[in-house]
């Protein structure tokens, strides 16, 4: 078991990593169960697929299960209401914890809900996907999607646990699976060569599901994020925004591909950290080489490299950066790379510059 602390003062939590901690839920969860109960938001994927282990794992508490449909269309008005309304149902008091049992979405729609009910309740992460538990389940950040733009209504709600589970990940999709290896790389790539040097070495294995590999990488992906919330939680002091490697161009192929299914976001996320290296090494701030490594490693991965195929242009996906939640002023801040490892936050960039260099690439 390995245990990481998110360091926040009074609102500090633990993130414990266990193989096989689904199936010893109780011992974990019984301090955030009120009356032998625990209110669960799930998809109902998740729920067919680990529900029953979740159930036997909490033995005398009762699981009460609020299920939604799968995919990035859940992080919608309509289905925050449907998941609001049945907690207050359910008699929600704001002493509970409510538990987010599966992937980003999940803990996205779970932690917003339970932000905002009852002024606010408490909540559990327990993320069923990789990429939920190397990044979106610790840190505090919920929300959903808007038409103008991805997670543009949301609010930062640290959870009061987080639970981690890497055998849960043996039925995950493996395109999910890579999906979520692209927020590994993006760890490595901001503060650690050592570490993109040992994904280099590993990541086959660890896509392969050996249990050493995955969870040394989650391990690491989670302290690594710990020490960054830490440091800062809202991303006022411009250090978290690291954190957003690839995710300015990421958001960007999201909304061209209408948060759909063709463009997971860990997909859209290793696109993006190709481009913001491709950029990079254009503007002569990092290694030519050093980007040619990264796009080399995350296609050798099978993850996308290339957004020729998708039929758009500079033009437009700038416009659709216009519309992320990180603008200020009318500029947007981009994370470029010194080279591998060296990651830091650029407001100066010139949108005409990355609408030329995007027209070469589209």
């Amino acid at each position: 078991m390995t245990r990481v602390i998110v360091a926040l003062g009074e609102r500090s939590y633990d993130v414990v990593i266990e193989e096989g901690a689904l199936d010893r839920a109780s011992a974990h969860l019984a301090p955030f169960a009120r009356d032998g109960r625990l209110i669960v938001v799930s998809d109902e994927t998740v729920w067919a697929t680990q529900g029953v282990r979740l159930t036997r794992g909490l033995g005398a508490i009762e699981a009460v299960p609020i299920l939604v449909a799968p995919g990035e269309a859940s992080k919608s008005w309509d289905t925050l209401a449907h998941v609001v309304d049945r907690l207050i149902a359910l008699g929600i008091e704001r002493r509970d914890h409510v538990v987010a049992f599966g992937g980003g979405v999940i803990g996205d729609l779970a932690g917003f809900a339970a932000s905002i009910v009852n002024r606010g309740c408490g909540f559990v992460q327990i993320p069923t996907s990789l990429l939920a538990q190397v990044d979106s389940s610790v840190g505090g950040k919920t929300a959903i999607n808007v038409p103008a733009g991805k997670n543009l209504v949301g609010a930062f709600h640290q959870p009061a646990f987080v639970l981690i589970d890497p055998n849960v990940l043996a039925t995950l999709d493996p395109r999910q699976l890579r999906a979520g290896y692209a927020e590994i790389v993006k760890y490595a790539l901001i503060q650690d060569a050592g570490f993109f040097a040992w994904l280099e070495e590993n990541g086959a294995s660890l896509l392969a599901r050996n249990p050493g590999a995955l969870h040394h990488a989650i391990a690491t992906s989670v302290a690594g994020k710990a020490r960054i919330v830490a440091e800062d939680e809202r991303e006022t002091a411009g250090k978290r925004a690291l954190l957003n490697l690839g995710h300015t161009f990421g958001h960007a192929l999201e909304a061209e591909t209408g948060f759909s299914d063709r463009l997971l976001h860990g997909e859209a996320v290793a696109a993006g950290i190709v481009l913001a290296f491709d950029f990079s090494a254009h503007k002569g701030l990092c290694p030519a080489g050093d980007a040619e490594r990264v796009r080399a490693h995350l296609a050798a991965v099978g993850l996308p490299t290339d957004i020729r195929d998708l039929g758009t242009g500079g033009r437009r996906l700038v416009g659709q950066m216009m519309h992320d939640k990180k603008k200020e002023g009318g500029r947007l801040p981009f994370i470029l790379a010194r080279g591998i490892g060296r990651a830091f936050l650029d407001r100066k960039v010139d949108l005409d510059e990355v609408e030329a260099f995007l027209d070469r690439r589209t």
